[in-house]
């Protein structure tokens, strides 16, 4: 779903905007939706960190390991 809004932009801006497109619509979303891809994928990365550094979810995650390398859930046909 798309919305249509009003925003200010400065005429230096506006300018840089216009020399690389026709589209100032596309052009403006396909930059925000870049910047919003980019926030994501830090916030992932700092997320791992923090789990890397947790000493009670390495533990939870070997017993995770531990269990899924038991066999559980393999076909027993196989």
């Amino acid at each position: 779903m798309s919305k249509k809004i009003s925003i200010t932009l400065d005429n230096e801006v506006l300018d840089f905007v216009d020399q690389n497109t026709n589209n100032r619509s596309q052009f403006i979303n396909t930059l925000l939706w870049q910047e919003k891809q980019r926030i994501f994928m830090k916030e992932l990365a700092e997320a791992y960190q923090d789990q890397a550094g947790d000493p009670e979810f390495q533990a939870e995650a070997s017993l995770w390991d531990t269990t899924i390398g038991d066999g559980l859930g393999e076909d027993e046909d196989a």
